[in-house]
């Protein structure tokens, strides 16, 4: 039986609370087979990091920052093991002070293994293996008016947006957030992509905060949930995730190679993104194909992932918030593209980094999906474009009762 608390969400809907901001990866969303990996495949994998110790400096201090604001008996992730906010924030606090000796990776190496374990993403072997790709954050020519040029609005998020709490009670009792409007005496799912794009749902409502020239690079602001906007005068200003239509996201990059539009191993992003520039009939149903629609809002910093601080780039990535340990420290293992000066992809890097669990996504769903934040810019956007690849996900704790699971409750 199903309980739809939606009477009692309308008379609050002002102090409900807000989703959680997500930035939203490009993602394929194909199959992840269980393949042999060329990431080691001991538990432990060889201790190495490809990038300079102040930007993990600064991914550390903001995953900090926020795990320090919860009470320490709160569950952070459920997976690989339970994780308190205590358990991640000691294992970031002792992590910190080891920047020290990272000129000396001997030294260092010896007090790691000593004082903190890695812990596989999944304790089933046949989980281990995850799927890599990567998002960015985009830079768009923009106008805070509209005009014949910049005719495509960004939306803020709509007065009218509702979200209220599902209630199940059989078999178990369960909580789930839903997201929707009232029309009338009723609860309506939120208008889709086509319904605000096509049909012009919000269309003069005042919900705009700016006007872009191309639908599909407004298409992928929505995918990736927060960019730069170029205006004319020169300004720079950061938009990013205040929320969603509660609609499912579907991919277009599936749909095309469903429809043998574009071959399984051609697809990325900038192939994506050729495609729809190369058949403007075709656009429009492509892009409505996904229903999801994401709000905006502008920001002071950021882009902020859903720990609501900056995320850091190459530094923090995005998984299931359901699942894994927010804010945790984590290891990865992988394949990095290689790009060259004309933005083509020429090779693959093995490549392996500490990074902050500091971002989800609507489509970063299950164990097996991790999404690497690139940064801003256009060797972003190509390196971001091109991310697929598997790989490896561990998670720190620290060793002895410090790093010991909390008991059930």
């Amino acid at each position: 039986m199903r309980l739809y608390q939606v009477a009692s969400a309308v008379k609050r809907h002002s102090a409900l609370l807000q989703p959680l901001a997500i930035v939203f990866g490009f993602l394929l969303l194909l199959p992840v087979s269980v393949i042999r990996s060329e990431s080691p495949t001991a538990t432990t994998p060889t201790l190495a990091d490809d990038l300079d110790r102040e930007s993990l400096r600064i991914a550390l201090q903001r995953s900090i920052s926020h795990l320090s604001k919860l009470p320490p008996e709160t569950v952070v992730g459920e997976q690989p093991r339970r994780f308190t906010a205590k358990q991640a924030l000691d294992a970031l606090r002792a992590f910190e002070p080891l920047l020290s000796r990272w000129d000396c990776h001997a030294c260092w190496t010896k007090e790691f293994i000593a004082r903190f374990e890695l812990i596989p993403s999944s304790s089933d072997p046949a989980l281990e293996t995850v799927l890599f790709t990567g998002y960015y954050q985009p830079v768009i020519e923009a106008s805070l008016v509209p005009t014949a040029e910049y005719a495509y609005p960004i939306y803020g998020k709509p007065s009218d947006l509702i979200t209220a709490e599902q209630v199940t009670l059989m078999p178990t009792p369960t909580k789930e957030k839903i997201v929707g409007r009232v029309q009338g005496e009723s609860w309506k799912p939120y208008y889709s992509r086509r319904e605000i794009d096509e049909e012009g749902s919000l269309r003069g409502r005042g919900y705009e905060i700016a006007w872009v020239k191309n639908p599909i690079e407004l298409f992928f602001l929505h995918i990736q949930g927060s960019g730069l906007l170029q205006l004319q005068d020169g300004r720079r200003l950061l938009v990013g995730y205040a929320g969603a239509n509660g609609r499912p996201y579907r991919s277009i990059g599936r749909l095309l190679i469903d429809r043998g539009k574009i071959p399984r191993e051609e697809m990325s992003m900038q192939r994506l993104r050729l495609y729809l520039t190369d058949h403007p009939d075709e656009r429009s149903e492509i892009l409505t194909y996904n229903e999801r629609y994401v709000f905006f809002r502008f920001l002071p910093e950021g882009p902020l992932g859903n720990l609501e601080v900056p995320l850091t780039p190459d530094r923090s990535i995005a998984t299931d918030a359901r699942l894994f340990p927010k804010g945790a420290l984590a290891f990865i293992v992988s394949r990095r593209p290689i790009i060259n000066t004309a933005g083509q992809l020429v090779g693959w890097q093995p490549f392996s980094r500490f990074v902050l669990n500091q971002d989800t996504g609507g489509a970063i769903l299950g164990p097996r999906r991790v999404d690497l934040y690139f940064g801003s810019g256009a060797e972003a956007e190509a390196a971001a474009g091109f991310m697929n690849s598997q790989g490896k996900l561990y998670f720190l704790s620290l060793k002895g009762p410090s790093g010991s699971q909390p008991r059930p409750r």
